[in-house]
């Protein structure tokens, strides 16, 4: 309460200003805000890259707001745009993803581009804990689920959705490869061992192709909403899709299924726990290649791909940590944990496994 008995305005969670956002839905959306009454938002926790927040309005309806995180935004990297263009084209398919409401792509109306999309109820597990309850047979349905959702994906033809120029596949790994150097080269505050001889080996050994699909780009289990009957309601956090080869996705998946945990920073956890039931990662690439029909022996050089890329991404957030343009807890323990990413990337590959 304000001294003069009048309540005082909710306060704004780091990034987003209520009153800009509710007099910028004042005119654009009336029907989720009317410029008089107050908005309420919380940031939710988790999210180590694009911010992501709840808003709920005066009537009590909630939905969810996505923008770019606060400073060192490195090029092409968190568009607004191409997460809200992906989610609307994959409104109609078997691939479940949130509602689209708004897009405003300048960044003067709330201090950065964003959008606005539907709060999607159900559970992200995250946790052990999360998970500690769950049947064997639970875990196994979850994860068969998350398996078939990704083979889903990568079964839509980019051109009937309207994703025909979303990307270029043709090159793509090369690209991803020589993309993600760059990215390190633009957040390297140190000298990280290994890391430039795990970029030259993946550049030499890039796979043929199968496919071109629209890939995810970061597809892992706490990126899903899980409904109470074992579904997948929603998949989440898209500012990596494009168009490339498929199996990147389930490289990257299978990096976070059952390696992190063991890597011991904290700076990321795992809600899979081998002995609550749930399959490890070559039973879930097994189901993969049954569903979707590819050729799965190629996956070390994509596992190795996706340690590379994560030990960049946790050395970009390292940098904006250092100056001091992260929000929210966890990122001091994620420049410990890129040389044991570098580290298993190169096992990955030498070992072929």
């Amino acid at each position: 309460m304000r001294g003069d008995g009048e309540p005082s305005a909710p306060a704004d969670p780091p990034g987003l200003s209520l009153s800009a956002l509710r007099d910028f839905l004042a005119e654009h959306r009336t029907d989720l805000a009317d410029g008089s009454a107050p908005l309420t938002a919380r940031l939710i926790a988790g999210g180590k890259s694009n911010l992501t927040y709840t808003v709920t309005n005066s009537g009590g309806r909630t939905w969810v707001l996505r923008r770019p995180p606060l400073g060192h935004v490195l090029a092409t990297a968190h568009d607004m745009g191409r997460e809200f263009r992906v989610l609307s084209a994959l409104a109609p398919t078997a691939v479940p993803v949130p509602e689209v409401y708004l897009l405003c792509s300048d960044p003067e109306a709330i201090g950065a581009p964003f959008y606005l999309m539907e709060f999607v109820e159900g559970a992200v597990y995250r946790y052990r804990s999360q998970t500690t309850s769950l049947t064997a047979e639970r875990a196994g349905a979850i994860s068969w689920a998350l398996m078939d959702v990704l083979a889903d994906l990568h079964a839509v033809d980019p051109a009937s959705v309207g994703l025909a120029d979303f990307g270029r596949p043709d090159g793509y790994l090369d690209r991803q490869v020589a993309r993600w150097g760059k990215q390190l080269a633009a957040s390297r505050s140190r000298e990280v061992p290994g890391i430039d001889e795990l970029q030259s080996a993946l550049g030499t050994g890039i796979p043929a192709p199968q496919r071109a699909s629209i890939v995810h780009g970061d597809y892992r289990l706490d990126n899903a909403i899980v409904s109470p009957d074992d579904r997948i309601a929603a998949v989440l956090d898209w500012e990596m899709a494009t168009l490339g080869d498929p199996l990147a996705d389930l490289g990257i998946m299978c990096v976070y299924w059952s390696e992190l945990e063991s890597i011991g920073s904290g700076a990321f956890s795992s809600a899979v726990d081998p002995g609550t039931g749930f399959p490890d990662a070559p039973a879930l690439v097994a189901r993969y290649a049954e569903r979707s029909g590819l050729d799965v022996s190629p996956m070390p050089w994509y596992i190795a791909f996706g340690y590379f890329k994560l030990a960049v991404i946790a050395e970009g957030i390292h940098f904006r940590f250092l100056q001091g343009k992260t929000v929210g807890p966890g990122f001091e323990n994620m420049g410990a944990m890129v040389p044991a990413l570098v580290a298993r990337g190169l096992d990955t590959l030498r070992e072929g496994r």
